[in-house]
């Protein structure tokens, strides 16, 4: 369900939801992300977006993404932050699918894992080199359809 496993396989149906519903589920997950990290921080306060589901009708079928960045209270926590989640998101219906360092001139940690029973799917980047040093947290959902009669509301 990552972006990168979107463009090999078909994007899992998540079921039928109105935008503001989809977008409330996909942020309790990263709220959930975010007890994952299990270490004091603060977390951008960017709001979850609507995507079309390629090759379908725009106006009945969505997908919602969740950008975020978290920053430990501590530089050294980001380490202890990213560990974490390694652990916590091969459990409770997570299972990582990729785990990689990228081709950035710092060489960032990379986590992509999919849950699914909740049909989202998060991407991990570890920016350890930054001032000071966070993770950039992408959770996107699988494909809704909006109840009949109502159609995507883009934000």
């Amino acid at each position: 369900m990552s972006d990168s496993d979107a463009s090999k396989t078909k994007t899992p149906s998540a079921g039928v939801a109105t935008t503001d519903d989809a977008a409330d589920a996909l942020e309790a997950v990263s709220s959930q992300i975010h007890d994952f990290a299990g270490v004091p921080g603060k977390s951008s306060e960017a709001g979850a977006g609507v995507q079309e589901c390629g090759g379908k009708d725009p106006k009945k079928f969505f997908r919602v993404w969740h950008p975020w960045n978290f920053a430990p209270k501590k530089a050294s926590d980001i380490d202890v932050a990213m560990e974490n989640l390694k652990k916590k998101l091969n459990t409770g219906g997570w299972v990582i699918k990729d785990l990689y360092h990228d081709n950035s001139p710092n060489k960032a940690l990379n986590l992509v894992a999919d849950n699914d029973a909740k049909k989202v799917s998060v991407r991990i980047t570890q920016y350890s080199k930054a001032d000071p040093p966070s993770l950039g947290i992408t959770t996107i959902s699988g494909c809704y359809q909006v109840p009949e009669g109502e159609t995507v509301e883009q934000f």
